[in-house]
């Protein structure tokens, strides 16, 4: 089964990070949350504190067929400035593997100059930002997959984002049953 690894900062967006966590495992994929900083509990933007299993400082030489990162602020910020974190995606990057962004998160991945010619959309808050960082943005689909990287744009987006990954790890029929057993409306 798949391993992914969603990393959590203080101030992450508690509906994203749950939600495809819990997408995730239903399907029977090995999820790791790893926390910046020390493992354990990682308050989120709302006050909503979610356990971290691992540090990134732990995981950052192990295996991960995909990386999710969640949104909310200060979170993605907390996000960009963890250097274990930022090594774990430009490894990934520099190797064609996939990683996952929704809400604000794509602008991590836009701002490395990743995401520059590529298909991508996110919260409308930072889209001048993905904009002008080269991104062909579209406001139009919630969820956007270019090659390797899949993005979508917020909370109410979350479970359709975290189907979609379960196509990108090649889990299509998974998707397609949880997506039937969960009532979510195709987009």
């Amino acid at each position: 089964m798949p391993r992914v690894l969603v990393p959590l900062a203080p101030g992450f967006e508690e509906i994203e990070a749950v939600a495809i966590v819990d997408v995730l495992r239903r399907a029977g994929v090995e999820v790791v949350l790893a926390a910046c900083g020390v493992a354990g509990a990682v308050e989120g933007a709302h006050g909503i504190a979610v356990h971290a299993d691992r540090a990134l400082a732990e995981v950052r030489d192990e295996a991960f067929d995909l990386v999710i990162l969640p949104g909310g602020e200060p979170g993605v910020t907390n996000l960009g400035d963890d250097s274990n974190l930022m090594t774990i995606l430009e490894r990934r990057v520099t190797t064609a593997q996939p990683i996952a962004a929704i809400c604000a998160a794509p602008r991590l991945l836009a701002r490395a100059g990743w995401l520059h010619g590529k298909s991508a959309t996110s919260h409308p808050s930072v889209a001048t930002r993905l904009r002008e960082a080269g991104v062909v943005y579209d406001d139009v689909r919630r969820v956007v997959r270019d090659g390797t990287f899949l993005t979508s744009r917020g909370p109410g987006t979350a479970i359709e984002f975290a189907l979609a990954a379960l196509d990108l790890l090649g889990l299509a029929q998974q998707a397609a049953t949880l997506r039937q057993a969960m009532l979510v409306t195709a987009s």
